[in-house]
């Protein structure tokens, strides 16, 4: 059963559950301007925003239903022209599950809408009137990621090919961002611990991973790599316990690490199989932790793939079978992953719903709270301490695309 609805198709009862397709489709493969570079869920989960390409970002209601007007003029579509290419969204402000209720309550903002150009300037929008509301001037390169802290703030994180990162205040209107110089390289990903306390960037072209004090503004630390890598991408538990990266080597393969941010060890490595590794398409673009239990999800141009952490196994394995996907982004409440593609499509997939353990929940809830350090230093048998400080996952998993190793 397929049912049409403006550019949507929804299908039932697959793992893909519906399509986006732009109104202005590639004229060539491959061509530029078409991509699909970010797409974002908004924080309760009620708006979804896509970079459909050419510089429009279209904000639709979520969730995708059959009864949705076709007309341009829908109340529950807008349509932002950014008139430059469009290379990261971020919905604010956004508030992390386990920061208190009462700071929570303590904040007021009208939901925003943040996009970053590839002219340097960030525009961000007010989502229930689709108005600019400001611009941000100051890289002087394209912006390839943004976030704002989970903390319920209007504070803004961006990265920039101009190898920085910028830390906007959009509470105070005209303040000059917190500008944080160090990498060679083009700043690529960004990411905000959940007490939002750290935040953790990889460069294009750099070995290394670079992790902030945003509370003083201040170079912490490096997570090094041994060997030249590309780095594509990087997201924080939902604990802040653990510091998902992603790379990968034109030649042999990629590779998905979990670091502890505290230790800077290197926790465990999900990795390609040499036979994948020497296809040309085989090249990790984006990863994202689930926000209910450890899912992380992560994919190359060819599949997406699901991997439970807890369990340590692969519970979805998707082939795309269509244009290489270069973003993904979960639903805040679980059940539904975005992916877009370089052709402009999004698709939208069904999640397994799994239960974490009421272990992993204890868990969570103490390392939101205290470092690796701290949980060291408890009178707890080893057992319980490998655990709470993730030493009991296993150190090595190799992932390959069945039909090609076949």
């Amino acid at each position: 059963m397929c049912t049409s609805l403006r550019g949507c198709t929804v299908k039932e009862p697959h793992d893909l559950i519906a399509e986006l397709k732009p109104a202005h489709p590639p004229r060539l493969y491959g061509s530029a301007g078409c991509e699909t570079w970010s797409v974002r869920f908004s924080p309760d989960g009620s708006y979804f925003a896509w970079s459909m390409g050419y510089g429009i970002v279209k904000l639709l209601s979520w969730p995708l239903t059959s009864n949705d007007s076709a007309e341009a003029g829908c109340s529950e579509e807008k349509t932002l022209n950014c008139r430059q290419t469009v290379w990261a969204l971020a919905f604010g402000p956004c508030m992390s599950t386990r920061v208190d209720a009462l700071h929570q309550n303590g904040r007021d903002h009208e939901l925003l809408l943040a996009i970053g150009l590839n002219n340097g300037v960030i525009q961000v929008w007010v989502v229930s009137t689709g108005n600019l509301r400001v611009t941000l001037t100051g890289h002087q390169a394209p912006v390839r990621d943004l976030v704002f802290t989970p903390n319920g703030s209007l504070t803004l994180v961006s990265a920039s090919r101009d190898k920085t990162l910028r830390i906007w205040d959009l509470a105070k209107k005209g303040a000059s961002p917190h500008v944080l110089r160090g990498p060679d390289y083009w700043v690529f990903r960004c990411s905000i611990s959940p007490d939002s306390s750290v935040i953790a960037s990889v460069c294009n072209l750099d070995s290394k991973v670079y992790l902030w004090s945003l509370r003083s503004y201040t170079f912490m630390r490096h997570l090094t790599y041994d060997h030249e890598r590309t780095m594509a991408s990087c997201d924080f538990s939902q604990d802040g316990a653990l510091l998902a990266i992603a790379s990968y080597h034109s030649t042999t393969g990629w590779w998905l690490d979990l670091w502890d941010p505290y230790t800077a060890d290197l926790m465990t490595r999900v990795e390609d199989c040499k036979v994948c590794a020497y296809r040309s398409d085989n090249l990790l673009t984006s990863l994202s932790f689930s926000p209910v239990g450890l899912l992380l999800t992560f994919k190359d141009y060819r599949a997406l793939r699901i991997w439970d952490v807890e369990r340590d196994k692969l519970v979805t394995d998707t082939d795309h079978n269509r244009a290489g996907g270069v973003c993904c982004a979960f639903h805040p409440h679980g059940g539904v992953i975005a992916t877009g593609c370089r052709d402009g499509h999004v698709k939208f997939w069904r999640v397994p719903r799994l239960v974490p353990s009421l272990k992993h929940l204890c868990r969570i809830a103490l390392r939101f709270s205290i470092s690796t350090y701290q949980v060291q230093a408890l009178p707890l048998p080893k057992k319980i301490l490998e655990y709470l400080t993730y030493r009991d996952i296993p150190k090595r998993k190799i992932v390959c695309c069945k039909e090609h190793c076949r």
